[in-house]
């Protein structure tokens, strides 16, 4: 255990230290601020831009968005048409207009969260022959672009794009050109970032470039149905996936009655001759057959809910505006000669419903035989400025394959970001569980280990602790880019208050699976396990003191005085508590302030991308560590009080000793300061370094046990084992198990003879 105790005049030298201490919390604090301030004129300009109602939704995209710089070959611009929506982009030649491109909103075509929960919105265009011409993003509410990384990265990054064909296989990365893909360079610190955008961009154009006949999407065989004709019930429909629901949650809309869901769809086709007949009888399906057309396709919609799925405003010769339905890229809506009444679904285990129809869809680009989405439009406010946007539920079906002949066609699915990076990354996965089951396993050992270890000596606990601090500072910190923050913390508040998607956080697997570990631990016991143990800052400030040993500046090295200590420790939960705070003000100024954390700089940025009063900030905290134990994690650190919260909860302690009330010895050498007075550990504080565990074992340390080794040495008695509870075993115990055996033994020889 390492004694921390100054070897001449402690009382006069840790008075002395105490204000000195103080004074250089206070130059930290100030560094930071100036660190902000510094860094305030390179702010994203566009984060949580406010966008016009007419740049998202209007007729003319081009009079509010900058369509020139994307297309800068263009004079003229039309007005949104298609679905998903784009504009013709004209050059004026000689009072003649030539059609030179497209111009296309992002949110227009796809809707695909980055890191924030939130989509880039991304304005881009592409050249008649397909090629992009240009890409301007418009909007993000990406944290990690606040501070640190410059918005001239993400500028950078989309940059590549330009030149590119709609059709090309893009991928994050080099090293990847498999398969005709091509590798882009990420943007360092926000890889999740990166390849949200990627899939924004290439889907977008790729969409865009389908629908205006750019790209030849491969022909699809008609539809070929079987000739079953069973008679099915609802639930039998519903089970085989013939007729799909849809539910509107009144939270996720604006709704009037936040306690019934906004509305509850089931539909399905009706052209299959099982599925139609099951719906509407035999008489009812082969009115409807002799109603249709050739390319022409019944779907049948039933709802309950608050509101109808016709739409409030419909008018004779309008469109129904809150149902469509999509295959592909194409999308599909209805006008009222499309409309059939639907008075009654012949199973009598269907469910009420409130309204109910049949739609045809009139069209040679519906195959039935692909999956197909049903979509309902709705409105619905941010809760953050109130703006009011269109969100969409979805939900797809695709006919079961004893339907069709030869069964289901094969499909390639888009695959979602976050699998890709699990996939391309599953070494580095592999060694990062590593670690972690490593320094889980080693832990979960530590009666064993201490056991082997004493005040003196202690290889088996120094070793593994060094060699996951060299391994979480350079694999997990600088390599892998590992490093949990309050940034995060303050996003999971405000998905579960918002809107939770798995995808958000799936997308960055290594933290993904570092706060579950973090999760399970502090759960199991505290959070000394992952401060103490793998957080690479956290280590970074152990290897300077452990450093600091070497070079010899061990006799410089103290803590702080206990009292100044507790002061000074709450000063990182009032931190804590004011970003959380601010988090729900302005998500920005959150991030901002979220800068106390040197973590971006360290290992997303580098400190060489920073200001200078960046590195004054770290190499203050660094230089103290050369001197004291983590003070950074002590006293400023808001994501150690995020875990030390619920560590109070935790299942298993370290363990004491009745004297522990009384003897000091393991308080006097705690480098955490988290032994109080009367022996109790304080969880909220303690970074397990175990020290206490091994004189809770150590004869020769412990005082209880050094007191009755010397005893039985004085009297002649054998020293015994100590038990779990940190004492000798009594010899009255020893002797009497020895008889038991004694008398065990003559017993069973009495029995052989």
């Amino acid at each position: 255990m390492t004694d921390h105790r100054p070897a001449a005049g402690p009382a006069l030298k840790l008075a002395a230290l105490a204000p000195l201490a103080a004074q250089l919390l206070q130059l930290l604090l100030l560094l930071l601020c100036v660190a902000l301030l510094a860094s305030a004129p390179a702010r994203a300009t566009v984060y949580d831009a406010e966008l016009s109602a007419q740049l998202l939704h209007g007729e003319d995209l081009c009079a509010a968005a900058p369509c020139r710089e994307v297309m800068p070959a263009a004079q003229q611009f039309s007005k949104r048409k298609g679905s998903p929506s784009y504009v013709e982009a004209y050059a004026v030649d000689a009072g003649k207009q030539r059609l030179v491109g497209y111009v296309f909103l992002s949110t227009d075509v796809v809707d695909i969260p980055a890191y924030s929960g939130k989509p880039v919105v991304t304005l881009i265009g592409m050249d008649t022959s397909g090629i992009i011409s240009g890409v301007r993003v418009l909007k993000h509410s990406e944290p990690i672009l606040l501070a640190g990384i410059p918005e001239s990265a993400l500028l950078k990054f989309i940059g590549q794009y330009v030149g590119k064909s709609a059709d090309a296989k893009l991928v994050i990365g080099q090293g990847q050109q498999d398969g005709g893909a091509i590798g882009l360079d990420a943007i360092s610190g926000a890889t999740v970032t990166a390849i949200a955008e990627n899939q924004v961009i290439s889907r977008s154009a790729y969409e865009i470039g389908r629908q205006v006949g750019i790209i030849k999407s491969t022909p699809r065989p008609p539809a070929r149905f079987t000739p079953l004709r069973d008679q099915l019930s609802w639930a039998e429909l519903l089970k085989e996936g013939s007729v799909q629901s849809l539910l509107v949650p009144a939270g996720e809309v604006d709704a009037k009655d936040p306690s019934q869901p906004y509305m509850e769809l089931h539909f399905g086709y009706l052209n299959v001759p099982s599925v139609g007949v099951s719906l509407l009888g035999q008489h009812g399906y082969e009115r409807l057959m002799q109603d249709l057309k050739p390319d022409e396709h019944a779907i049948f919609i039933i709802a309950t809910g608050q509101e109808s799925f016709k739409g409030s405003g419909f008018v004779r010769g309008g469109i129904y505006d809150r149902v469509q339905v999509r295959q592909d890229p194409v999308t599909f809506t209805f006008r009222d000669t499309d409309y059939l009444n639907l008075y009654h679904l012949q199973p009598a285990d269907a469910p009420g419903f409130k309204e109910s129809a049949i739609f045809i869809v009139r069209s040679a680009d519906f195959n039935p035989a692909w999956p197909w989405q049903l979509t309902v439009l709705a409105n619905k406010s941010d809760k953050e400025n109130g703006v009011k946007t269109f969100v969409h539920f979805d939900q797809e079906l695709w006919l079961p394959a004893r339907y069709l002949e030869g069964g289901r066609p094969h499909v390639e699915r888009p695959q979602a970001a976050w699998k890709g990076v699990w996939a391309n990354q599953k070494i580095e996965i592999a060694l990062f569980g590593l670690i972690l089951a490593f320094a889980a396993f080693m832990y979960s050992r530590r009666d064993w280990l201490v056991r082997r270890s004493s005040r003196k000596h202690k290889p088996w606990i120094a070793v593994p602790r060094h060699l996951l601090w060299i391994a979480s500072v350079g694999f997990l910190g600088f390599y892998l880019k590992a490093q949990p923050s309050i940034t995060q913390v303050m996003t999971w508040f405000h998905s579960i208050l918002h809107q939770w998607k798995w995808e958000l956080f799936l997308s960055d697997p290594f933290i993904f699976v570092f706060w579950w570990f973090i999760i399970i631990s502090v759960a199991l016991w505290g959070r000394g396990v992952f401060c103490g143990w793998l957080c690479p800052f956290g280590s970074l400030q152990q290897l300077a003191l452990s450093l600091g040993k070497r070079i010899g500046l061990k006799r410089f090295q103290s803590l702080l005085p206990k009292r100044v200590h507790d002061k000074l420790k709450w000063i990182k939960y009032g931190v804590f508590f004011v970003l959380l705070g601010v988090s729900f003000y302005s998500m920005e100024t959150a991030e901002h302030l979220a800068e106390i954390e040197p973590f971006k700089t360290t290992f997303l940025v580098g400190v060489w991308n920073r200001t200078w009063p960046f590195w004054l900030f770290i190499g203050a905290i660094l230089g103290w560590s050369f001197f004291s134990e983590r003070p950074y994690c002590k006293y400023i650190c808001p994501l150690g009080a995020g875990l030390a919260i619920p560590s109070k909860l935790r299942l298993f302690g370290l363990k004491r000793k009745q004297e522990c009330s009384t003897c000091h010895a393991c308080a006097s050498g705690c480098g955490s300061h988290a032994i109080d007075a009367a022996g109790k550990i304080d969880q909220t504080e303690c970074m397990q370094c175990l020290d206490c565990m091994i004189l809770y074992y150590d004869d020769h340390a412990c005082p209880p046990l050094v007191k009755e080794r010397k005893t039985r040495e004085k009297s002649g008695q054998p020293l015994t084992a100590i038990n779990g509870a940190g004492y000798f075993i009594s010899l009255a115990s020893v002797r009497r198990n020895l008889a038991d055996k004694n008398a065990e033994l003559i017993a069973r020889h009495g029995v052989r003879d």
